[in-house]
């Protein structure tokens, strides 16, 4: 039997204010929609060209306190081929919050304390 990663979910508190984050951090893209009839969620899938996973960013109108995210010792890797604007980029925009350059990697966390690790393409 095989399988293949498809996606990671999180949620978040502001919609709108994710997206944006995703798409000028990372240069994702929404995939696809989910809406609930009632309104009560709403599951939006990222992604970009010739990858096969996404991120799930799952969103509950009822909720309006952050999430608990523990000791935040979860994260999602990804690859660049331009590690250095990369860095810069981030760096400008602020989202950078723990860097090791001994391991040439980094970490960007988004606007709900989730933290995305940045590695080059090896």
């Amino acid at each position: 039997m095989k399988f293949e990663m498809y996606h990671s979910c999180i949620t978040v508190l502001d919609l709108e204010k994710s997206l944006a984050f995703y798409k000028e951090a990372l240069g994702l893209e929404v995939m696809r929609t989910i809406d609930a009839e009632d309104g009560s969620f709403k599951i939006v899938f990222l992604g970009n060209e010739g990858c096969g996973c996404q991120l799930e960013l799952t969103w509950y109108a009822d909720r309006a306190e952050p999430y608990n995210l523990g000791d935040n010792e979860i994260h999602i890797g990804f690859r660049t081929a331009d590690i250095d604007a990369a860095l810069a980029k981030h760096k400008e925009m602020g989202c950078v919050c723990f860097e090791n350059p001994a391991m040439g990697i980094y970490f960007i966390e988004d606007p709900d304390g989730y933290w995305m690790e940045v590695v080059p393409v090896r």
